[in-house]
C-alpha cells in the first residue's frame, strides 16, 4: 500500500509561485506514473499534469503549459509540482496521484480512474 501526502499549498498573489510536494511512503513509486489533479467545489477532478515513471515524458493540460512543471526525485520518493505565474483560475485543491502502470499514454493519464493511490489534497488559493 502506498500513502501519498501533499504539502506546499497556500495563499499567493496572482503572478506568484508555489511548489507543491508529494511524499510517498509504504512503497517506492519509482516505477509508477505520478500525476497532479485539481478540484474546485462542484466540479469534477481535473488533470493538471503527469510524469512517467522515469520522468522522460510529462503531460500537461494546455492551461498550465509553460507555467507548471513536474519533477520527481525517485531517490526521495517525492514528486514536485512547480507552479509559476499563478492565476486566480488555478485556485483549487491539488491532489497527488500514483498509477502502478509506469507509462501511461496521455489519453489514459488524464483519467482519474487510472490511478491507484491518492493523497488528501492541499489547498492552493491565488488572489487577484
Amino acid at each position: 500500500q502506498v500513502a501519498l501526502v501533499e504539502s506546499g499549498g497556500g495563499l499567493v498573489q496572482a503572478g506568484g509561485s508555489l511548489r507543491l510536494s508529494c511524499a510517498a511512503s509504504g512503497r517506492a513509486v519509482n516505477s509508477y506514473t505520478m500525476a497532479w489533479f485539481r478540484q474546485t467545489p462542484g466540479k469534477e477532478r481535473e488533470f493538471v499534469g503527469a510524469s512517467t515513471y522515469n520522468g522522460l515524458t510529462t503531460y500537461y493540460i494546455d492551461s498550465v503549459k509553460g507555467r507548471f512543471a513536474i519533477s520527481r526525485d525517485n531517490a526521495k520518493n517525492t514528486v514536485l509540482l512547480q507552479m509559476n505565474s499563478l492565476k486566480p483560475d488555478d485556485t483549487a485543491v491539488y491532489y497527488c496521484a500514483g498509477a502502478i502502470v509506469g507509462i501511461l499514454t496521455f489519453d489514459r493519464a488524464i483519467r482519474p480512474d487510472e490511478y491507484n493511490y491518492w493523497g488528501q489534497g492541499t489547498q492552493v488559493t491565488v488572489s487577484s
